[in-house]
């Protein structure tokens, strides 16, 4: 199934590091980035979560949550954001039933070989819960400054 702009974002409970939990129900009312991506501390997720905290006060003035989600486990997220400083919530999926919800759980290639992985993508979620903005097969560079753009506009 896959998500599309102007569709009702599916709702998900997950627990994140530091021991909490989000709900994008409890996040109702303010704009969500929802931001999959494949592992911690590997070189493209490292740089997409620094341009996230390098411009978490510009989303933070357009009253924006930023999520992380992979399927690292808690631990993993809790390692990763001590490590870089990252300033917003990192969610464990470690059952992937959040990433199949959102379709970003997809059957990768890499030098011949098929895997199934995380396909690095981002949702714009608005505050009632529908999804605005879909980036699939994101590129690091420069993604980081679309989504704001498209965070402002809402």
């Amino acid at each position: 199934m896959a998500i599309e702009a102007g569709k009702k974002a599916p709702d998900f409970k997950l627990p994140t590091d530091g021991g909490g939990t989000v709900s994008l129900k409890a996040l109702r009312g303010k704009p969500v980035v929802l931001y999959f991506y494949p592992k911690d501390d590997t070189s493209g997720c490292t740089a997409e979560a620094c341009g996230f905290r390098d411009n978490l006060s510009k989303f933070n003035r357009v009253k924006a949550e930023v999520i992380g989600i992979s399927r690292d486990p808690v631990k993993s997220h809790d390692k990763f954001k001590a490590k870089y400083d990252l300033p917003f919530t990192l969610a464990s999926d470690e059952e992937g039933k959040v990433c199949e919800a959102y379709g970003t759980w997809v059957q990768k290639s890499l030098y011949g070989r098929k895997y199934m992985g995380i396909e690095r993508a981002t949702f714009l979620i608005d505050g009632a819960g529908v999804v605005r903005h879909v980036w699939r097969k994101v590129k690091v560079p420069g993604h980081v400054e679309d989504v704001l753009a498209a965070a402002k506009a809402l």
